[in-house]
């Protein structure tokens, strides 16, 4: 996956688990950039009666890095508060939620959550964007949450205030992210190429299957002028300009000791007096990070299972110091060769010859200027990809894990002739890895580039058939078997998207998940 359950400490800690981060300059409203961060991985849509809901111990945050040291100039920070409206139910909700209110008694919602979104400065002080901003609930079913796409909407805020403005999304949405799970963590299984594996057991080949539909997430969405995240406040007028790329990154952060609270008021049925009111804990100490996320499948794919926890207490500026090796060399490249015996000969015939991983000689100069530093301007150029402005990845960028954004490259619109869901490796300059937009087949991309497609852009080298280069046919190459190509993006279906924000689709409800839905055995 993208990065759920990543790292052994913060499987045990779902509401601070980051699974994906996006940055995009918006189709729609191409004047602002869209930054989404999600949470809680693998949602059961059925999973009741306490259902999923972001923590009011964690201090989440969307980072933005202007200036190229891999250190936030931007943070736009979201505490939650969550209120018992009737303490007394044993319910998420004892009736149809038809609109969104401020938490209070009488509310057919028993467990509603709110937020306040700041914006803190590298300098200066912070600016409160907004506080009391409602989050939608949960989509449980056609009963309690009837119209459900109304109650979402309710949920997109605009906020202004101390010169900044733009609009806000905290709640469930369908998961947008896609990949065969079952089959990659059986030993790199790819079911398209079932029969190159090693085995045994020896598989026929099939399509794959896309094991996060049908589950939800959390995610936290902004959208913001251009304006306000570049480093002298001005929309760049060329993707050149040294002002054009920024940083994004997601964290979590929890205070360092965690105390049961003492019982709050006596109340419930029978009168005050009749039963304790609940015990909470309470956060002692100063903030410290737990997770955080950049690129996708950074930490799922490349760092190390000693070092998982490590990585995600630590920031984007320190990758090129304890982490570098994991990019610099990374282990999947070598085991690529040995899962697939004869389909990546010319990928084993470099690894055999490269074991550099300082910063002068790394391995693969490909992963590190993809991931940590950015890619030159020229060496994009030197791909020729026809019909596509290269974005630049460098100029502003510094040396760590972030998601480089290049908001002087125009977004491509679904359908245009250059555009795809592959990004960059498909022809399309407004892709993974220039951002990331909620429909990039990032799985796929990150899997190609391991693979030695990206490697003729930094050095002499030859991708092997199964692999191709850029603009290659992706139909023609290894993949997930989750599309049906650069157009696609609906993985076969299993997926949507909305066209404006928070673009992440309509999450599924509990009612109707597969997993409740009735078989031709009864119910």
């Amino acid at each position: 996956m993208s990065s759920h359950r990543e790292a052994p400490q913060i499987s045990k800690n779902p509401t601070a688990d980051n699974t994906d981060v996006y940055a995009f300059v918006s189709p729609d409203q191409p004047e602002t950039v869209t930054l989404i961060a999600n949470y809680i991985p693998l949602e059961l849509p059925d999973g009741g009666p306490n259902f999923y809901e972001l923590s009011d111990d964690v201090l989440y945050a969307i980072n933005v890095d202007n200036d190229g040291d891999g250190v936030a100039d931007i943070s736009y920070q979201f505490r939650f508060t969550t209120v018992d409206n009737d303490p007394s139910s044993f319910l998420y909700n004892d009736g149809p939620i038809t609109t969104l209110t401020p938490p209070g008694a009488g509310s057919s919602w028993n467990r509603q959550q709110v937020y306040s979104l700041t914006r803190v400065g590298r300098q200066g002080p912070a600016t409160l964007l907004g506080q009391g901003l409602l989050c939608p609930p949960c989509n449980i079913g056609p009963r309690s949450t009837p119209d459900y796409a109304s109650l979402a909407a309710q949920a997109v805020h605009s906020f202004s205030a101390g010169g900044h403005s733009g609009t806000c999304f905290a709640g469930q949405r369908a998961e947008g992210f896609y990949v065969d799970l079952g089959s990659v963590f059986d030993l790199g299984g790819l079911r398209p190429f079932n029969s190159s594996h090693e085995g045994p057991p020896f598989l026929a080949n099939m399509p794959g299957v896309d094991s996060t539909a049908a589950l939800n997430v959390h995610t936290l969405a902004l959208q913001v002028p251009i304006t306000d995240l570049t480093a002298d406040g001005r929309v760049p007028t060329s993707t050149t300009s040294p002002t054009a790329v920024i940083g994004v990154w997601a964290t979590a952060s929890m205070q360092r000791a965690q105390m049961m609270g003492a019982p709050g008021p006596m109340r419930g049925p029978g009168g005050p007096g009749a039963q304790p009111g609940p015990v909470r804990p309470v956060g002692v100490g100063p903030f410290t990070q737990v997770s955080r996320l950049g690129n996708p499948l950074v930490n799922e794919v490349l760092i190390g299972i000693g070092d998982k926890d490590y990585w995600n207490m630590s920031p984007p500026g320190s990758d090129g110091d304890r982490f570098f090796g994991y990019f610099a060399d990374p282990l999947l490249a070598r085991l690529l060769p040995s899962l697939y015996p004869g389909v990546f000969d010319n990928l084993a015939a470099y690894e055999r010859d490269h074991t550099g991983t300082t910063p002068a000689a790394p391995a693969r100069p490909d992963i590190v200027a993809i991931l940590l530093t950015g890619i030159p301007q020229s060496v994009l150029e030197a791909a020729g990809v026809a019909g596509v402005v290269p974005p630049t990845n460098v100029g502003a960028s510094g040396v760590g894990d972030m998601l480089r954004l290049n908001v002087a490259q125009p977004p491509t619109t679904v359908g245009a002739t250059s555009f795809s869901i592959f990004g960059y490796l498909g022809g399309d300059g407004a892709g993974y890895p220039n951002g990331r937009r909620v429909y990039d087949d990032v799985a796929t991309i990150a899997l190609r580039a391991v693979a030695g497609a990206t490697l003729p852009l930094v050095t002499s080298f030859t991708p092997d058939a199964a692999v191709g280069t850029i603009g290659t046919d992706p139909g023609e190459v290894i993949s997930f078997g989750l599309t049906s190509g650069g157009s696609d993006t609906t993985a076969r279906g299993t997926e949507t998207y909305l066209p404006a924000f928070p673009y992440l689709g309509t999450p599924y409800s509990g009612y109707a998940t597969p997993s409740s839905t009735p078989t031709d055995k009864g119910t």
